[in-house]
């Protein structure tokens, strides 16, 4: 019997949930929000994956996992012109600010001060 999937901390979802070609087909590829997480975490913010997965509250496997199988979906997503859709994933989202998001200027919770 597989393990059940453990729940995926994220800082918070995503602004922009879709990407749409210009000129692009009818098909899609759904990326996971923790797939997007992982993509933010180690492409934006050059997090390691080790740190990435202490972020996530998941194993380093689990992140090389996860970024591999969302590195396949944007490139072919580029290939075939297709919409790129963020959705679904078992995740939580953080309620308030960690201490290791203390000097991270982009945290979410330093945002919705703003907004406030």
């Amino acid at each position: 019997m597989a393990r059940p999937n453990k729940c995926r901390n994220i800082c918070s979802m995503p602004q922009v949930t879709e990407f749409v070609p210009a000129g692009g087909s009818e098909s899609c590829v759904v990326l996971g929000v923790d797939a997007f997480e992982v993509i933010r975490l180690l492409d934006y913010k050059k997090f390691t994956q080790e740190q990435c997965a202490a972020r996530m509250n998941i194993s380093r496997t689990t992140v090389t996992r996860i970024y591999e199988d969302a590195r396949r979906k944007i490139a072919e997503a580029m290939v075939f012109g297709r919409r790129i859709v963020i959705e679904g994933g078992d995740v939580m989202v953080c309620r308030q600010m960690k201490p290791e998001c203390k000097n991270e200027i982009n945290c979410c919770h330093r945002q919705r001060e703003k907004v406030e």
